[in-house]
């Protein structure tokens, strides 16, 4: 599916901020396409069309800045948002999912009722980086009993190979590095 938008007009307001978060490291910081509300909505609206109203139970945003595009997004597609957060952040009962990262482990959680048998979920972060959260919150996902419809990004470094450990989810990265 083509979907309608100026890659460049989004790409001029992701900020390169060099050494971020440690030396060698160029962050790519999206909060200047946030602001922008023309990109903004932009974003949310290619996100709704690539997944599709009434074709998803579910939307799960990744902490925290994946919170920022799922929660709109799950609004227009008349969905249930729901948040995946670091270990120790949801009150009740939570189902977690831990895994490694470059720089050491880190531990992904959901409330053990968010998800329901067969519930299609579609996964919504702001980058793809290595693969290790969003492989983490399908592994979530799938032993709640839902089901991953596909994933959405904002921005994907593939130089990073992230996306080979989404083997067999469709994803959708509006930019790519």
């Amino acid at each position: 599916m083509e979907l309608p938008y100026d890659q460049a007009k989004l790409a001029a307001l992701v900020r390169d901020v060099p050494d971020f978060p440690s030396p060698g490291v160029v962050f790519k910081d999206v909060a200047p396409l946030l602001a922008d509300p023309q990109a903004f909505s932009t974003v949310i609206d290619v996100l709704v069309m690539a997944v599709g109203r009434g074709t998803v139970d579910r939307v799960i945003g990744i902490e925290a800045r994946g919170f920022i595009l799922a929660a709109p997004v799950a609004d227009r597609l008349g969905a249930g948002f729901v948040p995946a957060r670091k270990a120790g952040k949801l009150p009740g009962r939570t189902s977690s999912v831990s895994y490694e990262l470059e720089y050491g482990l880190e531990t992904l959680e959901v409330q053990s009722d968010a998800i329901a048998r067969d519930d299609r979920v579609v996964i919504i972060d702001d980058v793809l980086a290595t693969g290790g959260t969003a492989a983490a919150a399908i592994e979530l996902v799938t032993g709640l009993g839902g089901r991953v419809t596909g994933l959405g990004f904002l921005l994907e470094l593939g130089f990073l190979g992230g996306a080979a450990r989404l083997t067999g989810h469709d994803h959708l990265s509006l930019l790519s590095y």
